[in-house]
């Protein structure tokens, strides 16, 4: 269910007006059935002609042809919708027509138009040989052999000292999976989903076993949130079709939710976090204010949707309590409904055919969406919490160009690890080393960490640790701090 559990994913509230046509991730694992499946989306690979989008441009761009030399400062000039370029490992590739067939959506590969996409392909595309054959006729040439690598200044020493990281850790094992470890996971929820049953069955439906069972239930719904998380990240199986098949059973069977709808969204927090316009997970549709400038912003053009200074209160009137149960719940069916999306229709459907003949016997049609929606409302303190805790008190800000460690580092924060902060945040208390290594498996985290800190002290990037309640603590501080610039800048800008 999270759209950013991690983060992801995980805002307060989605902006509703983010394109979800083509909401499979950028990349998948396995080539061969990856071939099958058209790259993770369902579809058939396109031809050479597919992907240059019927035209002629891609391959005479100002009549340089696919061995043109570009400089850092051409490249920037194709940033805008309908003419943009990126840059991967020095080679500069026109996606233009494209991204309206890129797997993981239109707006996650626009958010890098005009800039060096290097780490975040990376991130993204576990076999990035096959990718690679979709990116041949994009090509337009390189850069310049006097440009650097990095773009906008950035410290070519810390970008190839975290991509040397990245391969140490591939090369010591830490992006293969630990297969008990996953299926431990999924069996202690089906688990609780049938002694919530069994509760019910042998000593009936009084109030007792009824809390009783919500609270089974919440546990039992939050735990199959971050499982799905996993899966939606290609982070269990080498197959990547078998993480896109569990993905949809657990996030549709098990939750009744959306894996097309998580998964364009979620990447696209990734791959910017904390950045407007960019990032959907702090679109709050103007019913928050979030870090130092929009606050001010709003002040100064005398914006007041809501009385700001006050947000750090009623962010537990609408923030905890609603986000999953309304704001989830309808934007999930209208995208599916939208996009004609009638697989994951069909996975949302038979969840809540399997919940309905499970409760109805016991609570009757109504009582069992009773239930329901207090079981959404616990899970969704839970998720708000859980997927705030990492982010909203950390940087807010416009596009800086900040190398991957620095953009990733300025928005996530870890919380101090534990047995039960592990379980209880499904490993996103470790959540700079999941933004770092989005496809490194949970279980993992705990052993690369020291080294990423390591690497962010050689060159004075803040690793920030919390304890669980401060961390919870800082969310509200947060908020309060922003009610309070934007009511300065309201009365006196």
């Amino acid at each position: 269910m999270s759209a950013s559990c991690d983060s992801g994913g995980s805002a307060l509230v989605r902006g509703s007006s983010e394109d979800t046509h083509s909401p499979e991730r950028l990349g998948c694992r396995d080539s061969a059935s990856q071939q099958k499946s058209h790259h993770c989306a369902g579809q058939r690979p396109p031809s050479a002609a597919g992907l240059m989008g019927g035209g002629t441009h891609q391959t005479s761009v100002e009549g340089r042809g696919a061995s043109g030399v570009y400089t850092w400062e051409e490249v920037q000039k194709h940033s805008q919708r309908g003419d943009q370029w990126v840059v991967i490992e020095r080679k500069v590739y026109n996606v233009s027509n494209w991204v309206k067939r890129h797997p993981g959506g239109r707006r996650v590969i626009t958010h890098y138009a005009g800039e060096d996409a290097s780490d975040a392909f990376m991130a993204f595309h576990p076999d990035q040989t096959f990718v690679r054959k979709f990116l041949k006729p994009l090509l337009v040439g390189e850069l310049a052999p006097s440009e650097p690598s990095q773009d906008h200044k950035k410290n070519a020493a810390l970008v190839n000292d975290f991509r040397a990281l990245r391969d140490q850790f591939k090369a010591e094992g830490l992006f293969r999976t630990n297969p008990l470890f996953f299926c431990l996971h999924l069996g202690h929820i089906l688990l609780l989903e049938a002694l919530s049953l069994a509760l019910l069955w042998y000593w009936g439906n009084g109030w007792i076993n009824t809390i009783l069972c919500i609270f089974i239930l919440a546990t039992a719904q939050s735990q199959a949130g971050w499982l799905q998380h996993d899966f939606g990240h290609l982070s269990v199986f080498k197959r990547s079709s078998w993480d896109h098949v569990m993905h949809k059973f657990v996030i549709g069977h098990l939750k009744g939710a959306s894996a097309h709808w998580w998964n364009h969204r979620h990447f696209q927090h990734h791959a910017k976090p904390n950045v407007f316009k960019k990032d959907p997970d702090i679109n709050m549709l103007n019913i928050l204010v979030l870090g130092k400038v929009q606050p001010v912003e709003y002040g100064i053009k005398k914006l007041k949707h809501l009385p700001y200074n006050h947000q750090h209160q009623y962010f537990f009137l609408i923030g905890p309590p609603l986000l999953i149960p309304v704001y989830f719940n309808i934007h999930i069916l209208q995208t599916m409904i939208q996009q004609r999306d009638w697989v994951d229709f069909a996975w949302y459907l038979s969840y809540y055919v399997r919940y309905l003949l499970c409760y109805v016997p016991f609570y009757g049609v109504f009582g069992s969406f009773a239930l329901l929606m207090c079981v959404r409302f616990i899970e969704s303190h839970w998720f708000v919490w859980v997927t705030q805790m990492n982010h909203l008190s950390m940087d807010v800000d416009y596009e800086k160009h900040d190398d991957w460690l620095s953009m990733q580092l300025k928005a996530t924060c870890n919380i101090e690890q534990s047995f039960f902060n592990d379980w209880f945040s499904g490993h996103l208390n470790f959540q700079i080393e999941h933004h770092l290594f989005p496809m490194m498996p949970r279980h993992n985290y705990i052993r690369a960490a020291p080294q990423v800190k390591e690497l962010c002290k050689k060159y004075g990037v803040h690793y920030e640790v919390k304890g669980l309640w401060e961390a919870w603590c800082d969310i509200i501080r947060s908020l309060r701090k922003s009610g309070d610039l934007w009511l300065d800048a309201y009365l006196h800008k």
